[in-house]
């Protein structure tokens, strides 16, 4: 069954009723009711809020990093462990084909039900899962594979094991090491881009963000429960934020916005991870034609003009 959010109730009457007529083969009502959808999706999606955006990016259909991972590579294999602790499902490392292209993809992975949630620990990675993907990008460094990182976590978890086994440090290791490596680096926020969570597997050649994703230093909820210590004020936080990848190519803090599907990557996963495949090769196409030492220098003045201002 599909999960629809409070603005999209017309769609989902609109879409019944499609499926309504379907099921007595009456063409021209579902031609009619086509043509309502369209049109109800250009007048939803075409002027949403920011905490709207927010919604989509946490919509429990949404695909995340694993549908990705099925959908554009062909002979996946997956890495586990950091050979230190032990494996975190938070973070999936495969090694596998893009059109033909060997390629490294690193996500975070929120997982479904509550079995998977619990198991993926709700896309929050330990250390050993940054740990794990530092190998991962070690590895394909060795080997030259461009890595895809794909980036969908609410943070970095924040328990007691993970600050005791180097939580900052292993998110501080991450930043540090992917700044040299001599591999193309194409960094995409599918989902949510939470805070040191997401800069963790975040440093690229290139970083940029699906059309209804969000990057965030804190959650709209820790940020208003913070400031106003009142849970009503979420939406105003989310505004001020400025966490919507309309907010963020502004201000030159991401590269590029992809444009998923309109009315919402979860409606057309198959479209999405074309978008998302595409970015990639194109984008790795163009940085191969670099040599390493002009791809180190781009990569160091891209992440060095974060921030940057002139009076």
């Amino acid at each position: 069954m599909a999960t629809y959010l409070d603005f999209e109730n017309k769609i989902e009457k609109i879409q019944a009723e499609i499926v309504s007529a379907h099921a007595i083969a009456n063409l021209e009502s579902v031609e009619k009711h086509q043509k309502e959808l369209e049109k109800e999706v250009s007048k939803t999606f075409g002027s949403l809020s920011d905490y709207q955006k927010l919604q989509l990016a946490r919509h429990p259909d949404r695909p995340y990093s694993l549908d990705y991972i099925k959908l554009i590579m062909d002979d996946a294999y997956e890495i586990h462990g950091d050979r230190a602790f032990r494996d975190d499902p938070a973070i999936l490392c495969y090694i596998g084909w893009i059109d033909g292209h060997k390629t490294m993809i690193i996500g975070e992975q929120k997982g479904r039900g509550v079995k998977n949630k619990i198991k993926r620990n709700f896309g929050m990675p330990n250390p050993e899962g940054y740990r794990k993907a530092l190998r991962a990008v070690k590895m394909a460094e060795k080997f030259d594979i461009p890595v895809l990182m794909l980036i969908d976590t609410p943070g970095a978890y924040p328990g007691l094991g993970a600050e005791e086994r180097g939580q900052s440090e292993a998110i501080a290791r991450n930043l540090f090491e992917f700044a040299s490596v001599t591999v193309p680096l194409v960094s995409i926020v599918i989902g949510e881009g939470g805070s040191g969570g997401a800069l963790a597997i975040g440093v690229a050649d290139k970083l940029a963000m699906m059309r209804y994703s969000v990057f965030s230093v804190i959650s709209p909820e820790g940020c208003s429960a913070i400031l106003w210590n009142d849970p009503t004020k979420v939406e105003v936080a989310t505004k001020a934020l400025k966490i919507t990848a309309t907010d963020l190519l502004e201000h030159k803090l991401i590269d590029d916005l992809l444009d998923e599907p309109l009315i919402g990557a979860h409606r057309d996963k198959a479209t999405a991870a074309d978008v998302v495949k595409k970015y990639f090769l194109d984008t790795v196409k163009e940085l191969k034609e670099l040599t390493i030492d002009e791809l180190l220098e781009q990569r160091y003045k891209r992440l060095t003009a974060v921030g940057a201002y002139s009076e």
